[in-house]
């Protein structure tokens, strides 16, 4: 922010806390160099004006404080600020009799102006209520008038919904009972609908106020969620508010409105939609100068952000008429007129064309192109410009030709030219700009040239005009890419541009998928990959793939050449397919991998791994393809023997040695060189011969025998979970033998 804090971004919110709070602990010669760099970045934080000026009312810097309240006040419609600027007068004014007590009315009186509609300015109406009733009166007369002051500030407050609107209700009822009951009785049915209309909207006002964070510090908009948050909050309550909820005058609603963006401009200040919304509101509703007056404050606000906001600005004043001030605002868009922008060029001359004549912005475009930022976009602007408003083709042509001076290798410029002379039905010179442009255009900028020139010879030539420019588009174009030779034949695509018009094609458009996926195809003949490597057939030495990275830029498809199964026994980095490496059982990679002495990782996690763990890991089959069968898994899971809870390591060694289950395929799923589980090997039971029926009822009978041994325990419970985890046991043996007959009888006998 400056040099002492080292902060790079000067609207750092942590650290402007951070300086504000150290700054409180300073004196105010040291402080307010402090705050005066910490609000030249933030003007409209009110709590930041609020510690500036307490500081100076601190020492009694009378004159310093009422500088900082001009600044900030207007700005800053803030109810504790203000309640401070308050303190400030009655302080003040304190010893000045009479005439001190009718200042800090006034002051009072103003600030109940500009913040008596907030939501939180129901102590502020109290504290003057109260204030009134202090002021002495030494007749009938003044006590009238008292009185009469003090009955009107109730029923300004009762009738704004305040968070204390219900507190104040009682309090004016108690007033005008104690000063008379007879006449209470009709000021108090006559107000009672106001209040209760105030209290209902204050209601529904509290709903969007309690979405606002009123501690937010106005920063640019970075696209954070809470700051679209926040952004949303506010154009909800300006909603709510402009739909005039309380029904009360024009007059009071248009007040309120101007409130609500004024508080919303002290957050959301960079926001210059905020800006455009608030100004065009007031043009809306007729106040013109009022809108002018926002416009100037956004502009002053947002100097580097504020070009479209300016010519908002520019067109408001030219739409009422004047032209002077207008014209300011797009001169100091151009600034010196050599860091004007191009845009600001073109703009400036439509301005002057419309309110000084073509004369007027035929002699500033004479003195723009002569700047050194002056595009191609000038010279299209103002051709085109001078064409349809002199109906004489000769200048805007002849602007044309000095611009093609400057802008032949710009691409769109040829375009802009070409679609002139189509307006003109000259084809001749439109064979013309082509030729000149494709002599000098390099082949990778000219790919829109040689189309429009292509779409031009269907047009205006004949048939063999036609597909000799097509061939030369072809040869220029076949220089671009590494696809030359493919580029130069033939291909039913050249039909189909050739007899399209529009968005009526000579095929359906599924042909036209077709002919675009067959495209794709011819440019990528030599890209193949050979089906020698994919991963079922593959030749051991063959585990480099052709790169696939010259995919066509508009379809990526994914390689599938390199989809595999996974394979824990695949080295890492190495490349080689699965099918490569060892294709016994889990037990027998392991110990082959750790005789090799390459996994040693492997091995530390093997005996960390509980042994259950590693038994159903083992346990698991090896598959073909990324999707296996679930029941076929499932079943393998269910005929496997997980063994129960043991001790030590030893047991963890002797499981991986032996092998638990026998591994049902390699596993990278070839079928040639070993005997998988096939189709064949799962038939259900009803297909299988009757001896494998009789071996699974004599493992159900062995499992039965082994829990019937134990002892019965003496716990009734206990007893219980028994007996159903048997029936568990026999349902889900029955109900997976269609599977695990033949599983636990083949698997042994398969791959032996």
């Amino acid at each position: 922010m400056d040099q002492t804090t080292g902060v790079v971004d000067k609207y750092n919110v942590e650290a402007a806390e951070s300086i504000a709070n150290s700054a409180q602990l300073l004196h105010i010669a040291q402080a307010a160099p402090i705050y005066e760099q910490l609000l030249s970045v933030f003007p409209t934080a009110a709590r930041y004006w609020k510690q500036y000026v307490e500081a100076h009312m601190a020492v009694n810097n009378d004159e310093a404080t009422k500088q900082i309240f001009s600044r900030c006040l207007l700005n800053c419609l803030q109810v504790p600020l203000w309640r401070c600027y308050i303190r400030f007068i009655r302080k003040v004014n304190e010893k000045k009799g009479a005439e001190g007590q009718e200042e800090t009315r006034k002051a009072y009186d103003f600030m109940l102006n500009y913040v008596g509609a907030d939501v939180a300015s129901g102590p502020v109406w109290t504290e003057y209520i109260t204030f009134l009733k202090s002021l002495p009166a030494l007749n009938t007369q003044e006590e009238s008038q008292r009185m009469t002051a003090v009955r009107k500030a109730y029923q300004k407050a009762i009738i704004t919904p305040t968070h204390h609107v219900e507190q104040l209700w009682k309090d004016y009822e108690n007033f005008e009972n104690s000063v008379s009951r007879q006449l209470a009785k009709g000021l108090l049915s006559e107000y009672q609908p106001k209040y209760n209309s105030a209290r209902a909207v204050y209601r529904e006002r509290k709903k969007y106020i309690d979405e606002i964070d009123w501690n937010m510090l106005a920063v640019p908009p970075t696209g954070s969620h809470k700051e679209e948050q926040q952004w949303m909050a506010w154009k909800r309550l300006l909603s709510f508010e402009k739909g005039n909820p309380q029904r009360i005058d024009t007059s009071s609603s248009n007040k309120r409105i101007i409130f609500t963006y004024e508080q919303c401009l002290m957050y959301l200040y960079h926001y210059p939609d905020i800006w455009y919304d608030y100004a065009t509101w007031h043009a809306k509703g007729g106040a013109l100068d009022a809108a002018i007056k926002v416009f100037q404050r956004a502009v002053k606000a947002l100097p580097g952000d504020s070009e479209t906001l300016k010519y908002a600005y520019a067109e408001l004043e030219e739409s009422r008429g004047s032209i002077q001030p207008a014209k300011k605002v797009y001169e100091s868009l151009l600034g010196d007129g050599v860091n004007g922008t191009t845009l600001a060029h073109i703009q400036f001359i439509r301005f002057l064309r419309r309110t000084e004549g073509v004369e007027a912005a035929r002699k500033y475009f004479l003195d723009a192109r002569k700047s050194p930022n002056c595009t191609y976009h000038v010279y299209v602007a103002y051709a085109l410009m001078a064409f349809c408003l002199d109906k004489d083709p000769k200048v805007a042509h002849n602007i044309f030709e000095a611009g093609l001076k400057r802008f032949m290798h710009e691409p769109v410029y040829i375009l802009e030219y070409a679609d002139f002379l189509y307006r003109l039905n000259d084809d001749r010179n439109i064979r013309a700009l082509f030729e000149r442009a494709l002599s000098s255009l390099p082949p990778e900028e000219s790919v829109e040239v040689w189309k429009r020139f292509t779409q031009f010879e269907q047009t205006y030539g004949d048939l063999a005009s036609m597909l000799k420019v097509e061939q030369r588009r072809k040869e220029a174009l076949s220089r671009t890419g590494e696809d030359g030779a493919l580029a130069l034949e033939a291909s039913l695509q050249d039909v189909v541009s050739r007899y399209s018009f529009m968005d009526l094609w000579p095929c359906s458009s599924r042909d036209l998928d077709h002919l675009a996926r067959l495209e794709w195809l011819s440019k990528n003949l030599n890209k193949k990959v050979d089906k020698s490597t994919l991963p079922n057939g593959p030749d051991k030495g063959s585990s480099s793939l052709t790169s696939n990275s010259n995919v066509s830029s508009k379809v990526v498809f994914p390689d599938t050449s390199r989809m595999v199964v996974y394979d824990p026994r695949q080295k890492l980095g190495t490349g080689v397919p699965p099918s490569t490496a060892a294709s016994g059982p889990l037990s027998n990679t392991v110990v082959a991998l750790m005789g090799d002495g390459t996994t040693n990782a492997f091995d530390d996690i093997l005996k960390t791994t509980p042994p259950a763990l590693v038994a159903f890991l083992a346990n698991l089959p090896t598959v073909d393809g990324p999707i296996p069968n679930v029941d076929v898994i499932l079943s393998i899971c269910l005929q496997s023997n997980i063994p129960a809870r043991t001790s030590g390591k030893s047991r963890t060694t002797s499981q991986l040695q032996a092998g638990p289950a026998p591994s049902t395929s390699d596993f990278s799923g070839s079928n040639k060189s070993h005997t998988g589980m096939s189709a064949a090997s799962f038939k259900p039971a009803r297909d299988r011969p009757f001896g494998k029926r009789k071996e699974l009822e004599r493992q159900e009978e062995d499992e039965s025998t082994t829990v019937q041994s134990q002892p019965q325990p003496r716990d009734a419970f206990r007893m219980r979970q028994i007996r159903k985890s048997r029936v568990g046991t026999t349902t889900s043996q029955t109900g997976s033998a269609s599977y695990g007959s033949a599983l636990s009888g083949d698997q042994s006998g398969s791959v032996g």
